[in-house]
């Protein structure tokens, strides 16, 4: 393909990927769904599908990367993907079977969601990500509902980041205080502070896709700051009660 500027690119891709069998709907995601991508951002996109879908379909487009068969992202609600190349772009295609969409959003609305263990995420990913992708994300080709953050959700994802992220930061205290554990004690911080950040975000109906930034959203950006700056464990301890103290006071 010759090289041609974004709009042309999204406009040819497009039909490219709503024409893979059993697709229903194609959408745009990540930075350049909102707007904010630099020069040298990833491409996002989504296919929506019902029944089986055959990743060597998209195999057979001839793109250069990686195609992964259904759950080769570890499964759960990270159903499998690929890594392509397409005309200079990084471009990233996620598989999205509608029935299991449907199902977390129905969960979601009743105020419940489970965390799923995925690379690259350090508190987990919420399995009502798939939610928020259909509230967030442009929808390029086919229909998809747009839904609103349900209170029930926000009471309870806000009250269970909270709590997950008070245990994060007294198990990183103790490793600091009881065995000087530097690594633990930092891993569970960092990780209390992005749980901390999701129960803020939760609780002002904002929807989180990943864990990029997710600090400074929450206004916790200088905690972070803080751990970075640690020099000892007294120093990491510190940030840990400041935590603590904000939360305790929510």
């Amino acid at each position: 393909m010759v090289a041609v500027d974004d709009l042309t690119f999204t406009s040819w891709l497009t039909p490219e990927l709503a024409s893979l069998p059993a697709v229903i709907a194609v959408t745009l995601g990540g930075s350049r769904a909102q707007r904010t991508q630099r020069v040298d951002s990833d491409w996002d996109f989504a296919v929506y599908y019902r029944g089986e879908f055959d990743p060597e379909t998209l195999r057979a487009k001839g793109w250069d990367g990686e195609v992964s068969e259904i759950g080769g992202w570890g499964g759960g609600v990270m159903n499998g993907g690929a890594w392509l190349e397409i005309d200079g772009r990084q471009v990233d295609v996620h598989y999205r079977n509608l029935d299991e969409v449907e199902h977390w959003c129905a969960e979601a609305e009743a105020g419940h969601f489970r965390k799923e263990l995925l690379m690259f995420y350090v508190a987990g990913i919420p399995t009502y990500v798939v939610m928020a992708e259909l509230a967030l994300n442009v929808v390029l080709s086919g229909e998809l509902p747009r839904p609103s953050y349900p209170d029930k959700l926000a009471i309870a994802a806000s009250r269970r980041w909270r709590n997950d992220a008070l245990a994060s930061l007294a198990y990183g205290a103790t490793a600091l205080s009881r065995h000087g554990d530097v690594v633990v004690g930092i891993a569970n911080t960092a990780r209390g502070i992005v749980e901390a950040a999701h129960a803020r975000l939760a609780e002002r109906h904002q929807w989180v896709l990943n864990e990029k930034d997710i600090a400074e959203r929450a206004d916790l950006g200088h905690h972070a700051q803080a751990l970075l700056a640690a020099t000892g464990p007294e120093d990491i301890i510190a940030v840990i009660n400041e935590a603590r103290l904000v939360l305790g006071s929510e």
